[in-house]
């Protein structure tokens, strides 16, 4: 209980690496919240603790004792992503809230089934780490396009390649840049927050066709360069474009409606309209080379921070278990990005056009092959006298 006789969300961490230390010093200054344990499988990483805390939270080694032993009432879920399904679900029967780090999945099947497992328990408060839904520039965008704004939607454009990433950034861990490890490259590590947000405010694609590049510019077995082609229900098309090599990076989203375009760039947002939209401009005018007048907007300024608001979704995630706060990002919506990004390397590896919904099974078959001629796979083939079978079995 707080001073005021308000209840506090006793929280636990599962994963206190670089993430989920993060988030530990994020519930130790979230409101109404306590941060009460911790689990992790290597106790030095206990070290990684708020100090003011370090020694007052319950440590566990084991998921199984945490989830029967821990004086919790949530939990936040930031281990390897193979793990998230299988500790979320545990949450989820144990009685836990759960705030689980992105991506949700490697597979979009995975994160089907733990969707599923969830509605079993709708009581229990189930959220995905997609902070970057609460930046008032995408905010201010979406709502710009459910007011239609920008009219008709007809074009979207996003570079993305401000992913950079060293050699030594991938070595710093085998598991790291690997199929068995992290089950992709920049769409499955680096780019699941603009993928959600791609779906967020324009919906998912109907079609999918994608160039990726496995290792490209690293020494390693996933992509890290991707060129996707998208199209629309609404006859729209979309242009996606993401690399961990490319330095300086750029971070352009680009959006062309009937009623005018809008660029969000340098942490600014630029809508210039047009005084007729253009889908009744070019039906009428009767000039060879006419083109509809336009004009810059002025929008009222936006908070241009582009850093980490974890803090944000921790603390609404709260808010919704102590009083119903609407979520900012359900969990269920996180399958979303994920399938898309699933399809982009789906498209790209097996050189042909998608049709979302994504086939959950191809995609599963796609990736254990993958794993199996994994380098990290046969790395621990080597070292336990075991079987490709055996390791897809840990997460199948």
């Amino acid at each position: 209980m707080t001073e005021n006789g308000t209840k506090k969300v006793r929280i636990g961490v599962i994963g206190t690496g670089n993430m989920g230390s993060a988030h530990c010093q994020s519930v130790c200054t979230t409101e109404n919240a306590e941060l009460t344990a911790v689990c992790d499988i290597d106790k030095k990483k206990f070290a990684n603790i708020p100090a003011e805390v370090r020694d007052k939270v319950c440590k566990y080694t084991s998921p199984e004792l945490f989830f029967a032993q821990a004086p919790v009432d949530a939990v936040i879920i930031s281990v390897p992503h193979y793990d998230h399904v299988p500790l979320a679900i545990q949450a989820l029967r144990a009685g836990k809230h759960i705030l689980v780090e992105k991506p949700i999945a490697p597979a979009i099947g995975m994160a089907r089934m733990l969707i599923e497992e969830g509605k079993k328990y709708p009581h229990l408060v189930q959220s995905a780490m997609l902070q970057l839904r609460t930046m008032e520039a995408f905010c201010k965008i979406r709502e710009l396009l459910a007011s239609g704004e920008l009219g008709r939607l007809m074009r979207i454009n996003w570079i993305v390649t401000t992913w950079f990433r060293s050699q030594y950034y991938y070595d710093s861990g085998d598991w790291r840049a690997s199929w068995r490890g992290e089950g992709g490259g920049v769409l499955t590590n680096q780019c699941p927050h603009q993928l959600d947000l791609l779906q967020w405010l324009f919906g998912l694609p109907s079609k999918v066709k994608a160039a990726v590049a496995i290792g490209k510019y690293h020494d390693i077995e996933v992509e890290d360069e991707v060129n996707a082609y998208m199209e629309f229900p609404n006859g729209a098309t979309g242009i996606f474009v993401t690399s961990t090599a490319e330095a300086p990076g750029t971070n352009r989203l680009e959006i062309a409606g009937t009623k005018g375009r809008l660029i969000y760039e340098n942490k600014e947002i630029k809508f210039t309209r047009n005084e007729v939209p253009s889908d009744k401009f070019l039906k009428n005018v009767k000039n060879i080379f006419g083109v509809p007048k336009s004009e810059d907007v002025q929008l009222p300024e936006i908070n241009g921070i582009t850093g980490a608001r974890h803090f944000l979704l921790i603390q609404n995630f709260v808010n919704a278990i102590l009083n119903g706060e609407k979520l900012v990002a359900p969990l269920h919506e996180a399958v979303n990005g994920l399938e898309l990004g699933n399809a982009m390397l789906y498209s790209g590896l097996k050189d042909k056009t998608v049709t979302l919904p994504l086939d959950s099974d191809a995609y599963a078959e796609m990736l254990s092959d993958l794993v199996a001629n994994s380098r990290y796979v046969k790395k621990k083939i080597n070292e336990t006298s075991g079987t490709a079978a055996d390791l897809n079995a840990s997460f199948s």
